[in-house]
């Protein structure tokens, strides 16, 4: 299994994510949305796991900055769509385990997986 690790590098709780996973010895990929894009298939599989109200970043600036047309209402064909054209407004990080996805970080939901 790979474990792939997606997010941006400059963002903090990525960087909690990918110290917390190098010193407990979990080998992953990193792969950063904002360079690489993101995938809409695989996006849509995180909201199936999750729900686009979890996965989509309301608090980040991105989507604070966008026009009030497009913050209301908002569906999942809508937040797929922001989120496809700026990957900046995936919540960060998104750990894919293959048979599972964790989004966000919290130490323990890293514990209860790898150790």
């Amino acid at each position: 299994m790979t474990v792939v690790l997606y997010g941006i590098p400059n963002c903090d709780t990525v960087k909690k994510a990918r110290v917390w996973l190098d010193q407990h010895g979990v080998e992953y990929v990193f792969h950063d949305y904002k360079k690489a894009g993101v995938d809409p298939v695989q996006l849509g599989q995180w909201i199936d796991d999750h729900g686009w109200e979890t996965v989509l970043n309301r608090a980040g600036t991105t989507f604070r900055k966008l026009p009030e047309a497009d913050r209301a209402d908002i569906d999942r064909d809508k937040a797929v769509a922001l989120m496809t054209a700026q990957p900046s407004m995936i919540k960060r990080p998104v750990l894919d385990l293959g048979d599972r996805r964790l989004v966000g970080f919290k130490p323990e939901a890293y514990a209860a997986v790898f150790e």
